[in-house]
């Protein structure tokens, strides 16, 4: 599992062409993908949503346009630097969106425990020290009834794997360094992406971490799959 303080580290030297980075290395199937998970949750009608791992915010501000006032959103990190951006961000719309931003750890959450109706987490989750404590503590903050989505990437087909593994290794920091000056930096993303469990094996940790009615939706070849649980009274 990555170092915590290493990978806080890293997000924040490319934390001002984050953005850029994202949209353009995904050639722009990112604004869908963030779109699909923010309806997912809107079929709960959750009252109080948190997106861990928010980054620059940009799922929290998706979630707040989507699911209107009558919802309190608050997106969390463990990155300063991010969470800046996301708050720059914040400040510059008009009018400014009610979504909060705050520091905080996934393995260590400072929320109350049934606390929550839906947590997300895109493109984090890979990123954790430990996958099951976090499962843990996303779990304990969850009210009954209440659900995860994480939207991560994910092992593809098998037909594609060779020309995405290709792109993962030898493309994708090459492009990375001319946007953002840090291909290191995608170095280490790409080898992430390359070891994180295929869709069955994270339906299976959800699993053994307490939720039920674990869901996986994959999308775009399975390069990225949406995963959704639940959490049941007495878990």
């Amino acid at each position: 599992m990555p170092e915590a303080e290493a990978v806080s580290r890293m997000f924040g030297r490319i934390a001002k062409r984050y953005d850029l980075s994202n949209h353009l290395l995904s050639w722009g199937i990112d604004f869908w993908w963030r779109r699909t998970l923010v309806e997912k949750v809107k079929r709960t009608q959750p009252g109080i949503v948190v997106d861990l791992a928010t980054g620059s915010g940009d799922v929290a501000f998706a979630l707040e346009r989507k699911l209107g006032v009558q919802t309190e959103v608050q997106g969390l990190d463990f990155c300063q630097p991010m969470l800046d951006e996301a708050e720059r961000k914040r400040l510059n719309r008009k009018p400014v969106p009610g979504v909060h931003f705050g520091w905080a750890d996934i393995l260590d959450l400072p929320l109350a425990s049934d606390s929550v109706d839906a947590v997300t987490v895109a493109f984090g989750i890979r990123n954790l020290e430990n996958r099951s404590r976090g499962l843990g503590e996303i779990l304990r903050i969850l009210r009954p009834g209440g659900n995860l989505f994480i939207l991560e990437f994910s092992q593809p087909y098998r037909w594609f794997c060779p020309f995405y593994y290709t792109y993962l290794k030898y493309v994708l920091p090459i492009l990375a360094g001319w946007i953002t000056g840090r291909p290191d930096a995608y170095n280490y993303l790409g080898g992430t992406i390359m070891k994180f469990p295929p869709r069955e094996g994270l339906v299976l940790e959800m699993r053994e971490a307490g939720f039920r009615d674990v869901l996986a939706l994959p999308m775009t070849l399975g390069i990225v799959s949406i995963h959704q649980g639940k959490k049941v009274a007495g878990e």
